[in-house]
């Protein structure tokens, strides 16, 4: 008989129907080399006690590795790794879980471990900790006082806002220089004597002339010598004059700064001649980035003509209703796209537009991970579509037959292939055909219908002792 093919170990591992004696028996495997248990076994959510145990005594640092950086392990789970003799374990631990849907939220580690990875003996710890965005905003303030500098700088950073005033007022006076630049851009948009300092310095220019509070004087100067002007022409605190004239500019980057600013309204954001790039995400609107909660500002957003405010708008999950019909209905692939990312209640027919232009990789995991995306009459619409990518809907449908299940499992084109064979209605010969088939065992081990006795086959065939 042909043995299973390798990538069947794999899909065993994410099985959710894995009984605990073969997980056990899985994640205890030490083959040498790359033979480890594999990720999807180290990273399930609700391990148990048990097993936790064995990935934590684990001679492979890989495998601790990959639980230290697991979203499916709580916290607590995780931070025993903090004493881990291997900095390369305490480094993906400090940095921890890479989160690729928006939709997913890590809870952080706990404030005392974040504390001690922040004192590692060891500087890639220290740097993986101030690099990640798994912390908690409690201990990222608590940063301002650190002992080291880049702590401190990342506390002005991502908190300077939320800082007690003597705080902010300690770091202003910081020893070290980059602290104080960071703390003066923090408190630029109040200062304007230290806005203009900041715009000496070529380092800090750009940014203090974004958000600094400008004096009239000042302001004058830098748009008659051009300085940043693309920049400047965001900046809040310019004089309403000097708006008017930037809003007529030659550059059409400064063009398009100024038809962005809050203050506008409808018609004379839409008098400005600008032009909005294709695939600009919005993300670059500070006034709409930091009130995604609001209501109100989504609405001016969202209501807009302007097509940044409006994709800007559309990172929010938390649109009102008729905010996101509005912005379902209007014909924009990159809206289509953030709304389907960022909002659990998208419209199926965003959904499907999104799926129908999109590569395969991002279909798929729009198709399997969105709640709203269609499911019911797929299989008759779809079934025998000219075209892969639609057939595969078809394997979503919970009313398509096993019998046509079992025929797309042997469609032309491998995603419909590998859908079909996750599938738990694919009939069993074909499910235990499918694991010794290289493009098809992976999503088979995973197929919560594999039998036991072939899982422990599985097992078997790979080496792991029982």
């Amino acid at each position: 008989m042909v043995a299973f093919h390798a990538s069947a170990l794999d899909g065993v591992g994410r099985n959710p129907a894995l009984p605990v004696s073969l997980l056990l028996r899985l994640l205890a495997f030490d083959g040498g080399g790359d033979r480890r248990p594999p990720r999807g076994a180290l990273q399930r959510a609700g391990l148990p006690e048990a097993a936790v145990m064995v990935i934590l005594a684990h001679r492979d640092p890989g495998v601790r590795i990959d639980f230290a950086m697991s979203a499916g392990a709580e916290p607590a789970q995780r931070a025993r790794l903090v004493d881990d003799p291997s900095p390369k374990v305490r480094v993906a631990l400090a940095y921890g879980p890479e989160v690729y849907d928006p939709r997913t939220e890590v809870a952080p580690l706990p404030d005392a471990v974040c504390a001690r990875l922040l004192d590692d003996p060891v500087p890639s710890v220290r740097a993986a900790l101030l690099d990640s965005r798994n912390v908690a905003p409690s201990f990222v303030a608590s940063m301002a006082g650190h002992h080291r500098a880049a702590a401190r700088r990342e506390a002005v950073r991502r908190a300077w806002e939320i800082l007690p005033a003597g705080v902010r007022s300690a770091l202003l006076a910081d020893p070290d220089p980059e602290v104080r630049r960071a703390a003066a851009l923090g408190e630029c948009r109040r200062d304007a004597r230290l806005t203009a300092a900041l715009v000496r310095d070529p380092r800090s220019a750009a940014e203090a002339l974004r958000r600094g509070l400008l004096d009239r004087a000042d302001a004058e100067r830098y748009v008659v010598e051009r300085t940043h002007l693309a920049a400047l022409a965001g900046n809040p605190s310019l004089p309403a004059d000097l708006v008017a004239r930037l809003a007529v500019d030659p550059d059409e980057a400064v063009r398009l700064a100024v038809s962005l600013r809050p203050e506008l309204d409808e018609a004379r954001r839409m008098a400005i001649d600008f032009t909005a790039g294709e695939r600009d995400r919005g993300d670059g609107v500070p006034w709409v980035r930091d009130g995604l909660t609001d209501p109100a500002v989504l609405r001016r957003a969202a209501t807009s003509g302007h097509p940044l405010l409006r994709r800007a708008a559309a990172w929010s999950p938390h649109l009102p209703p008729d905010l996101l019909s509005l912005l379902a209905r209007v014909e924009d692939p990159v809206l289509d796209d953030l709304l389907g990312i960022h909002h659990p209640d998208t419209p199926e027919e965003v959904l499907m537009r999104v799926y129908a232009r999109l590569g395969a990789t991002f279909s798929a995991w729009m198709a399997e991970t969105h709640p709203r995306f269609p499911r019911e009459g797929l299989a008759a619409r779809y079934a025998d579509h000219p075209d892969g990518k639609y057939r595969r809907l078809a394997v979503r449908d919970p009313a398509a037959t096993p019998a046509l299940i079992e025929r797309l499992s042997h469609d032309p084109v491998v995603w419909t292939r590998q859908a079909a064979a996750g599938d738990p209605r694919l009939p069993l010969h074909r499910l235990l055909e499918a694991l010794h088939v290289p493009e098809l065992a992976s999503r088979a081990g995973a197929n919560p219908a594999l039998p036991e006795d072939a899982m422990a086959a599985v097992l078997d065939r790979a080496g792991v002792p029982a």
